[in-house]
């Protein structure tokens, strides 16, 4: 379930990148405060209620979700931290990578399909804990 949530929503994050090249306005996460910054993309990923076991079961994703980011390459790892955990300005982003903004939407489009597929083969951890 989990995982098929955290799909869905990345492909309406796809899908707002491409409204935002039409001029539209891109969701962003806006974490309260920066210890909390991987529970709000996680938040984002895959929306969860507050059961109990939903409860238990998000600081458990969390660590996963921390986990996958680890293993992204350097640079995908830099624009997820930088744009979706600090909520950093693209352009600011894009200056600190010496990439365009274009680029660094892609880059977060890609790094953010392989979170997915990160999370996907761990699909059994999720099933277990939820």
């Amino acid at each position: 379930w989990l995982v098929t949530q955290a799909r869905r929503n990345l492909v309406d994050a796809a899908r707002m990148l491409q409204a935002e090249k039409r001029g539209g306005s891109q969701m962003r996460i806006q974490p309260p405060a920066a210890d909390e910054s991987v529970t709000a993309l996680f938040d984002q990923l895959s929306a969860t209620t507050t059961t109990p076991s939903r409860y238990v079961a998000k600081d458990e994703a969390r660590s996963a979700l921390e986990h996958a980011v680890g293993r992204l390459p350097a640079v995908y790892q830099r624009v997820v931290r930088m744009y979706d955990l600090e909520a950093r300005d693209v352009t600011e982003v894009a200056a600190t990578l010496g990439r365009s903004e274009g680029a660094v939407y892609m880059i977060r489009a890609r790094a953010h399909d392989r979170l997915a597929e990160l999370l996907g083969a761990a699909s059994k951890y999720f099933t277990d804990s939820a």
